[in-house]
């Protein structure tokens, strides 16, 4: 198969595009820097020509709320258009566990209107949410200092190895359209300050973690399930433990 994947120069992309070009597939990296902007839709025609399969894992250059979400619905509709006219028979996109649970955070809301956007679109389509990657780890807690504390909240994550989201999303590809929503899941469950303290300490990062349920995360307060996945997740096998160990950083 020829697939496209939108945002295939990242952290995600990279990998997905490796993974399916080891099973033989014409596999794309699609992004601004080779001339693909889904923002403007330059080269979108382009690239989609012949394409079964089109992939998007791309993201927001900024996060502000109102950044985000014209991020999302002016790039996914660009791509629902071109996939429609390029004959595209599997619309796959990478969402995040929770988005339609924490109305107050911009982010999920602009995934949550990016994913409607691809389930009333009409296309063959498979959305698979992820939970938090552990390489996140580190700029979570960058964006929860304060004079050299973080502060987070105990509510219950499932993170997991940005190169298991990549299998999946590969994977998920390779295989017919769910026609819905699929979740994935690292393999423990942590307090969200729990995570964070336990990635800073394998560092050798001084910052104290102080465990505050008031605080917020990425501009609100998630409830105790918020972050985690449903019964029906497929879990990975990666464990923390077995990451930090394999982590450059720690």
């Amino acid at each position: 198969m020829k697939v496209v994947v939108i945002g295939g120069t990242g952290l995600i992309g990279t990998n997905v595009v490796a993974r399916l070009a080891e099973h033989g597939h014409e596999a794309v990296a699609a992004a601004p820097s080779t001339g693909v902007d889904t923002l403007t839709g330059e080269g979108l025609k382009e690239v989609l020509l012949g394409a079964d399969v089109l992939i998007d894992v791309s993201n927001s250059p900024s996060f502000a709320d109102d950044d985000v979400m014209h991020f999302f619905r002016t790039s996914t509709g660009n791509l629902v258009a071109a996939a429609k006219e390029a004959g595209v028979s599997h619309y796959v996109a990478l969402s995040v566990v929770g988005t339609d649970r924490q109305p107050d955070v911009g982010y999920f809301r602009a995934k949550v209107a990016q994913e409607k956007l691809i389930t009333e679109s009409g296309l063959p389509f498979s959305i698979v949410r992820a939970t938090q990657f552990f390489e996140f780890a580190g700029g979570i807690a960058d964006t929860s200092t304060t004079d050299g504390v973080v502060r987070l909240p105990g509510a219950g994550v499932q993170p997991m190895a940005a190169a298991e989201v990549s299998a999946a999303v590969a994977r998920t590809a390779a295989g017919q359209p769910v026609g819905g929503r699929t979740e994935i899941a690292g393999p423990e469950v942590f307090g969200l300050d729990e995570w964070v303290r336990t990635v800073l300490t394998a560092r050798e990062d001084p910052r104290e973690v102080v465990t505050d349920p008031e605080a917020p995360y990425f501009g609100a307060v998630p409830g105790p399930e918020d972050l985690l996945p449903g019964p029906g997740a497929k879990l990975a096998e990666t464990k923390l433990a077995d990451w930090l160990a394999r982590d450059s950083r720690a």
